[in-house]
């Protein structure tokens, strides 16, 4: 009996050091995950997006060169920037997301919505030494265009499509006393969504996904759960960094009626640096019509 047990710990204990030595090579890499997003209203040749969010001054070799490699490589026509890019933590400047998406710049249109880190620092300035108002105003500009609670029509390979950018009231964070953001408010704060074209919204908060498909989003972009930090086969998702267990929407591409969502697992980690099976990604949309 005494060395059955001393086997099963042993077996314990290798297991332990495997899954320790993964979140080391996870939080040191990252991939480039590709979904296909086809829609009735996609009439044109192919667009290709790249979709990223948080980064939280995460670096990939100097000057993030890693990183702004693979992005290069795929070579798209725009890229949506679903927020949390920088910390937003007192004496913490935004350096590295700085100068990462300045870069970004280079390659193609970039639109830019915030995410909670961004966004508490844009609501309290004093707080973090007016900071975001420096970020916002370099970023923009490099030709950066920040959406923050508007939208703007651009044309692409023969489609038009309307890219909103949403900030929810700060409170639809919360961890505790939690507010649910309904269709009025994103309408109050965005308007309605377009009929004419292609909507897509970025909204950096996936809680929130039944209010933007009444919203009648075409397609929509999150991020904010770091891929739910441990992912499990068959259940996916298992605690995001807000302690939400099981989180619904996590990282992935759900198809519900006539929206569809893209949640991207993020490209850094701040606080808890835990990652397994769970890799920061770089997400490629290829958006096309219905054959």
């Amino acid at each position: 009996m005494e060395r059955e047990i001393v086997k099963v710990l042993e077996i314990i204990a290798v297991v332990a050091v495997l899954c320790v030595l993964e979140m080391i090579r996870e939080i040191h890499t990252f991939k480039v995950t590709h979904y296909t997003v086809t829609a009735p209203k996609l009439v044109g040749e192919e667009t290709k997006f790249v979709l990223l969010s948080d980064l939280h001054n995460k670096v990939y070799g100097k000057h993030n060169k890693r990183l702004l490699y693979a992005i290069t490589k795929q070579r798209p026509d725009a890229i949506l920037i679903a927020g949390d890019m920088l910390v937003g933590k007192k004496g913490v400047y935004p350096k590295p997301a700085m100068e990462f998406v300045k870069s970004l710049a280079n390659i193609c249109p970039v639109f830019y919505a915030n995410g909670n880190h961004e966004q508490r620092m844009k609501e309290n300035p004093a707080n973090y030494s007016h900071v975001y108002e420096r970020y916002k105003k370099e970023l923009s500009a490099e030709q950066v265009i920040f959406l923050e609670n508007r939208s703007v029509v651009r044309e692409w390979n023969g489609d038009l499509f309307t890219i909103s950018g949403l900030e929810i009231p700060y409170e639809g964070y919360a961890k505790r006393k939690y507010h649910k953001v309904t269709e009025a408010e994103i309408e109050q704060r965005i308007g309605k969504a377009s009929r004419a074209s292609y909507q897509i919204l970025i909204a950096h908060n996936p809680s929130h996904v039944p209010a933007y498909k009444e919203w009648k989003a075409d397609l929509v972009v999150s991020g904010h759960f770091h891929g739910g930090l441990v992912r499990l086969p068959f259940l996916g998702a298992v605690i995001t960094p807000q302690l939400k267990i099981f989180p619904r929407y996590s990282g992935g591409i759900y198809r519900e009626g006539q929206t569809t969502t893209v949640v991207s697992r993020g490209i850094g980690e701040h606080t808890i640096p835990v990652r397994l099976f769970n890799t920061p990604e770089v997400v490629v949309l290829h958006m096309k019509g219905r054959q």
